[in-house]
């Protein structure tokens, strides 16, 4: 029996594979840039209109980054029996609406979505032992 735990952020997913006894822990990093758009301008006359950045290039291109970053998740979601996911923000929110819409044959293996917050190695390996122990 095959059980994998995902702690996951935008920076990072740390996958935890329990199988058999054996227990197996990878990081993936996101790759997703951080956008920090400046710009924009004062008119030149006193209470006139302001000048200011379109910030929807810079989220339309952080989402196409995400889809990037979950299809780099799942080769080793294939394989699992049950999972668990576990996430500080709203990334492990947009990873399982990705499998619902996308990928139901995993999305149905996934048992639990939990708000977690920045944890250890040790501590996510001892989150998703602790979760699948029943």
């Amino acid at each position: 029996m095959k059980n994998i735990g995902i702690w996951m952020d935008k920076e990072k997913a740390k996958i935890v594979v329990l199988d058999n006894g054996k227990e197996s822990l990878e990081t993936l990093s996101s790759e997703i840039e951080f956008f920090n758009p400046k710009g924009g301008s004062r008119s030149k006359t006193r209470w006139g209109p302001q000048d200011v950045v379109q910030d929807s290039k810079y989220l339309e291109r952080e989402k196409h980054q995400m889809k990037a970053y979950f299809k780099n998740i799942l080769p080793s979601l294939r394989d699992a029996n049950k999972i668990a996911l576990f996430g500080p923000a709203d990334t492990i929110d947009k990873f399982n609406i990705e499998l619902e819409d996308n990928y139901p044959d995993i999305f149905e293996k996934v048992k639990t979505v939990t708000k977690k917050d920045s944890m250890t190695d040790n501590q996510v390996r001892a989150l998703v032992r602790d979760f699948f122990q029943d």
